[in-house]
């Protein structure tokens, strides 16, 4: 194992993994903020309400 690290500089090569590691958590996060069941942020969104009138006739 130690010599991949003679093929490769150590400390580039973490600050690589590092990089994509922290932008795939930021792209993870920002795909599930703009869905609307795991919104923390905001919370779900509420439903829309339909108001159905009632034109019912009054009992006599």
């Amino acid at each position: 194992m130690w010599r991949v690290w003679l093929l490769f500089d150590p400390r580039r090569t973490l600050i690589a993994l590092f990089t994509f590691l922290f932008t795939l958590a930021l792209l993870i996060h920002f795909i599930l903020l703009s869905t609307d069941r795991f919104n923390w942020l905001e919370g779900p969104r509420a439903a829309a309400v339909i108001e159905v009138p009632q034109n019912s006739p009054m009992p006599g």
